[in-house]
């Protein structure tokens, strides 16, 4: 199985990027799947239905989020549908709408199980996502899911690279989202686990993690609150590429990804 995880959409531009560039991509690496991270896909704070349908209309198999999900209250309901493929970080507390882990199904028949968590260093204090995550992770096995991706949405450097430790031998991939910045530590670690601490943002880079530059610059040099706005400029798609052994599980490649969307 070959899949593309998109970092956090950020925004029109990033819609945008996903709805020209992701039949490109699936046409030139032969892809199976495709998940993206929406949380930031309403004007880079949430997601509305509306937008979570037009994304998965290009071509996107499922959708994850986080901290940010519930942003626009007009997605609680959404959550609830039967059939829904946007997901929430499973840490949440029991009784939250919608749920944490999904399951994406190739045309030919193959499974990948998702589990969307959240973690808590310099984030909000949710259930533990280290205990939250090996339940969705039994979950998902009982349900014939062989292989199995992990959308670490956090701030800490190190929380995302304990996740991975954590789950090492255990998932497929635990993919880092949250922070809008590609790092370039991407590896298969030794259980089999494909591992990034964060695959990015697809949006303008002409921007300060996707925001209008001079609004960012004024909040930090003022302290004054700042409606903050999307960017426009050299908007890039960012993610990365994990080939995985359909009979084990685990990952044989992890390929980070980068493709500009041309202007005009």
């Amino acid at each position: 199985m070959k899949l593309l995880f998109l970092g956090d959409v950020f925004g029109k531009p990033g819609r945008q990027a996903v709805q020209r560039l992701v039949p490109r991509l699936i046409s030139r690496h032969g892809l199976d799947l495709v998940v993206a991270n929406a949380e930031n896909a309403a004007s880079g704070a949430g997601v509305t239905p509306e937008l979570a349908d037009e994304l998965l209309a290009a071509e996107v198999d499922l959708l994850t989020s986080g901290n940010h999900i519930w942003s626009k209250r007009e997605i609680v309901p959404y959550l609830d549908k039967p059939g829904c493929r946007l997901l929430r970080p499973a840490n949440y507390p029991p009784g939250a709408p919608g749920r944490g882990r999904g399951i994406a199904v190739t045309p030919d028949g193959r499974k990948l199980g998702v589990i969307n968590i959240e973690g808590r260093v310099f984030m909000k204090t949710l259930d533990d996502p280290f205990r939250v995550v090996l339940d969705e992770l039994a979950a998902l096995r009982k349900e014939g899911c062989t292989c199995i991706l992990v959308d670490m949405h956090c701030e800490a450097t190190s929380e995302k690279n304990a996740m991975g430790w954590f789950l090492d031998g255990k998932v497929s991939a635990v993919l880092g989202t949250h922070t809008h910045v590609q790092t370039a530590d991407e590896r298969v670690l030794p259980g089999g686990t494909a591992f990034i601490t964060d695959v990015g943002m697809c949006g303008p880079w002409d921007s300060i993690i996707g925001v209008r530059k001079e609004l960012v610059l004024e909040r930090f040099t003022t302290q004054r609150p700042m409606a903050f706005e999307p960017a426009r400029r050299e908007v890039h798609l960012q993610g990365a590429i994990v080939e995985i052994d359909d009979a084990t599980g685990k990952a044989r490649s992890i390929v980070r990804v980068q493709e500009r969307l041309e202007e005009g």
